[in-house]
């Protein structure tokens, strides 16, 4: 089994983070920031996986998330990855007892939601939390690794909402699963993360790699943290200048990192590939290089990918 990255493709939950409006959702939540009535109010636990509207949003998103996680599952019934994934969080939602609350959107249904999240593509999976997305990750990945990310967000948010043990005291946070040993080198990196140290975390996971080079959990984590560091630093003018000046490599680097940033994959991926079509030598394998590393950040089945792959290989042969 695939070891899951840090809280789940972190460079992707931050990507998604730029994306999200979040001055709208928190005008939203402090609107909400009274706590719902003991008596009259719907226990957290009351629904596991509920279907959320435009007009049910308020309430079953924004006010919920103040006593327990909300994990949205952003999906289209054309969209096959959401097949997969979806049955995944219902049955874990209904296991975790009402420790966490699955809102399902139809972005068909509901195009004004998916616009405010910024979703570029289904499924888009994002927890909320106190009125504020906390995290998220894009396209259908392994049940196991599902479990995990909702495990670690409970960890991460339980002394904030004491709700998460009030309602699911009788349950794991995502099912029951076996507990997996946990490699003191990855957690080390973990914990940098946590920090904010991602050159400590980098170090990290170079350091398991320098030992296995063949450890392919390590390479994508690592990959994931160099994104997570440069989307902090990334800046949209870079994109303005790399249109201004398309033989600058450096340029065209920085503005796809910055696109990326703002969730607009494509856009990033063909900046990419058509510098790889403009260059030669050395300047057109750094490209190609910093291209299939960005490949890595999302799932192997990612149309995107795929797509971005195919036009790479036309550009070079």
């Amino acid at each position: 089994m695939s070891r899951p990255n840090p809280r789940q493709t972190a460079a992707l939950s931050a990507a998604l983070s730029g994306a999200v409006d979040l001055s709208a959702l928190k005008a939203r939540a402090e609107a909400a920031a009274k706590p719902t009535n003991s008596t009259g109010g719907r226990s957290p636990g009351a629904q596991t996986v509920i279907d959320v509207t435009e007009a049910t949003f308020q309430a079953e998103i924004i006010d919920r998330s103040m006593q327990v996680p909300v994990i949205i599952d952003l999906w289209a019934d054309w969209c096959g990855p959401c097949k997969q994934l979806s049955p995944v969080l219902e049955r874990l939602a209904k296991a975790g007892a009402g420790s966490w609350v699955l809102a399902k959107i139809d972005v068909d249904a509901q195009p004004r939601i998916a616009q405010m999240f910024g979703v570029q593509s289904v499924p888009t999976v994002i927890a909320v939390a106190g009125g504020q997305p906390v995290d998220a990750f894009a396209g259908a990945i392994p049940e196991p690794q599902v479990r995990q990310w909702i495990d670690a967000l409970l960890n991460a948010l339980r002394d904030r909402m004491p709700g998460i043990d009030a309602a699911g005291q009788n349950a794991s946070p995502a099912g029951e699963i076996e507990e997996q040993p946990q490699d003191p080198r990855f957690t080390a990196a973990e914990q940098a993360i946590e920090r904010g140290d991602f050159t400590a975390a980098q170090a990290a996971y170079q350091q398991i790699l320098d030992a296995e080079p063949g450890n392919e959990d390590a390479r994508a984590a690592l990959a994931q943290v160099r994104f997570a560091a440069r989307a902090q630093a990334a800046d949209p003018a870079a994109i303005q200048r790399a249109d201004s000046d398309p033989a600058d490599v450096d340029a065209q680097l920085a503005a796809a990192d910055a696109e990326l940033a703002q969730y607009d994959v494509e856009a990033a991926f063909n900046r990419l590939i058509s510098a790889v079509r403009r260059t030669f030598g050395e300047d057109r394998d750094r490209v190609r290089e910093y291209l299939v590393e960005l490949f890595g950040l999302f799932p192997a089945d990612d149309p995107r990918v795929a797509a971005a792959r195919r036009n790479l290989a036309s550009a070079l042969y």
